[in-house]
């Protein structure tokens, strides 16, 4: 084998390792040995984002990686790089690197915090392992591993409530688990084996299957990763969890399971079956219509949210599914939209976390009424969150404004303008369960007994781990949309995506 296959066969495995290794070994840290655990988190996530930046610069340069195996008879695993992949690789890695951090600021007083931190990677893993997943199969085992590593984070405080809330989580996402298993399994029987392919999706699949059996396996495929990605009426676990840790909050709503059912979706529509299919069969209309409900019903259930992370929650729940409307609508053009709001979404909801996280552990607050004055108090935690607030709202120039730009563009294209106007109630949605936040922590008077932080952090308004990471993520949000045009923005990958997904 020449060092371009091994190469080829073997980055893809380095960057699953990366956080796989670490993760291993953080279970047999000793729990009071903070250095070396902090050690193995941050080396396995720098490296991560290192391998990520090879594989980002050699795949737009028209290079090819991919492992192969057989496991079972016609039945292979496959890593593969491809630029969609790496769209939700590159999300995964960077913003793990920014939330490993702030995990180890938010849980330094916690107990089982090798136990936390060895799930909290295989999370990771298995979220990299989704995104370069070659065919179904190695998809769904992934798949699961995701649903498996990341139970344990959910209820990891142990009471009763988390532990319900466990049970919860594990019944909706092992059942949309059984659904993909089932439909690709079915699929393999009518089709034979169906790897990923760029543009056009499987060569060949209407003619291998009946109409009623492609109908019905993409049903068994979207519904299981509706699940996942909180498609109405498959999300009531998402607010439920969260009972969590709130690192584990941004990574399920910014980073692994909520965009692993989204992405699962793309993958079903522009690489197994291709959008040309999806509509022949009369599939994409349905598909459109639930991501419209879910992207209203989110909205409304988020106005009715006392509690600042349930009101994120259902914000989640009408964000995730901008990137299923984008996917079902036709045209490069709102595939681009809801590509790009896979990251951009992610990068202003993990702001947002990270925001209220701080100020649970700062200033004992969860509920919305108790937030007045905490922009005085928390000045730089209340300006992230607003630069976030304003991006969820779409307004110009953050980078949620460039997500439901091209969304509505394409809606115009294609003559649906209905589509424009449930973006734009959305967004009005989304500044009135916003904008009363904004404008208590600004403008009223904080009480007098909250904690100073101050005193024990000179010169930070809390610990530096917990501020800087959304520090990151907010300039991020704001650099995304001014200067989406760049080479170095989301928006220009997606364009290349576009070029292969949708080739003239």
């Amino acid at each position: 084998m020449t060092w371009d296959a091994t190469w080829s066969a073997t980055l893809p495995w380095l960057i699953v390792l990366s956080s796989l290794v670490p993760g291993v070994l953080i279970f047999f840290v000793p729990e009071a040995n903070r250095r070396l655990r902090s050690s193995l988190n941050l080396t396995g996530a720098v490296a991560k984002v290192m391998l990520i930046a090879v594989a980002l610069y050699q795949v737009y340069h028209g290079a090819a990686f991919v492992w192969r195996a057989e496991l079972l008879p016609g039945t292979e695993l496959i890593l593969r790089l491809d630029a969609l992949g790496l769209l939700f690789v590159a999300l995964s890695g960077g913003l793990w690197l920014v939330t490993t951090v702030y995990a180890i600021g938010y849980m330094e007083e916690q107990p089982h915090r090798s136990r936390f931190f060895g799930f909290f990677s295989l999370c990771v893993t298995a979220t990299v392992g989704i995104a370069q997943a070659g065919n179904l199969f190695t998809l769904f085992l992934f798949y699961e591993l995701l649903a498996l590593s990341t139970y344990p984070l959910i209820v990891h405080d142990g009471t009763r409530e988390a532990r319900r809330v466990g049970r919860m989580y594990l019944a909706y996402t092992l059942g949309g688990s059984t659904l993909v298993l089932a439909g690709a399994i079915w699929l393999q029987v009518a089709a034979g084996p169906v790897p990923f392919a760029e543009a056009e999706g499987t060569p060949g699949l209407a003619a291998q299957a009946g109409r009623g059996t492609l109908t019905a396996i993409f049903a068994l495929l979207v519904v299981g990763f509706a699940v996942k990605a909180a498609v109405v009426p498959l999300h009531a676990w998402l607010p439920a969890a969260m009972v969590a840790p709130t690192p584990v909050s941004a990574l399920l709503h910014a980073v692994a399971v909520v965009k692993a059912g989204a992405f699962g979706i793309m993958r079903v529509v522009y690489d197994v079956f291709g959008f040309a299919l999806v509509d022949a069969l009369d599939l994409a209309g349905p598909l459109a219509v639930a991501a419209v409900v879910t992207i209203l019903y989110g909205s409304l259930q988020a106005l009715r949210q006392e509690n600042l992370k349930r009101r994120l929650a259902y914000s989640t729940v009408s964000q995730a599914s901008y990137i299923v409307l984008g996917t079902a609508l036709a045209g490069s053009t709102a595939a681009m939209g809801g590509m790009v709001h896979l990251v951009h979404q992610g990068v202003m909801k993990i702001t947002l976390f990270f925001c209220a996280g701080s100020l649970a552990e700062t200033l004992g607050v969860h509920d919305i009424r108790e937030l007045r004055g905490a922009g005085r108090r928390m000045p730089v935690t209340m300006a992230t969150f607003t630069v976030a607030a304003l991006g969820m709202m779409a307004a110009p120039p953050m980078a949620g404004f460039i997500s439901e730009w091209y969304l509505g563009f394409a809606a115009l294209q294609a003559g649906q303008g209905w589509v424009l106007a449930v973006l734009l109630t959305s967004s009005l949605l989304n500044a009135m369960y916003f904008l009363p936040i904004v404008y208590g922590a600004w403008f009223r008077e904080p009480p007098a007994e909250w904690p100073d932080e101050r005193e024990l952090h000179p010169g930070w308004e809390t610990r530096p781990s917990l501020l800087l990471p959304g520090v990151v993520t907010a300039v991020l949000t704001v650099a995304f949309g001014l200067f989406a045009g760049t080479p170095f923005a989301p928006l220009e990958w997606v364009q290349v995506i576009a070029l292969r997904e949708f080739p003239p």
